[in-house]
């Protein structure tokens, strides 16, 4: 399982995914069939996210463990980057098509 923020043109996401890295090709089919086609993206810890999201967080994982996808956890940039350090996350990935 793994946590990724993703900035996008219209902010920030929190997603968690099943994926094996964020540079998978299936990750990034499922973000372009949402219309984000332009991004840059990092991995950050998935236990900060267990601990700020709780229940939220518990359910999406076991979602996430019957099948190899991906779901939003957060959507509001303000929460998201008021949360997160951005000296603490990974290397960033940027994809555009």
């Amino acid at each position: 399982m793994k946590a990724v923020m993703v900035f996008t043109g219209s902010g920030p996401l929190l997603i968690l995914t099943s994926y094996p890295s964020i540079d998978d090709p299936n990750f990034i089919g499922k973000l372009k069939a949402k219309g984000i086609k332009k991004f840059i993206s990092f991995e950050i810890p998935i236990d900060r996210c267990k601990g700020l999201y709780g229940i939220s967080y518990i359910d999406i994982v076991e979602d996430l463990q019957k099948v190899d996808d991906m779901r939003v956890l957060d959507f509001d940039g303000y929460h998201i980057m008021n949360n997160f350090s951005l000296k603490k996350i990974g290397t960033p990935f940027v994809y555009e098509e």
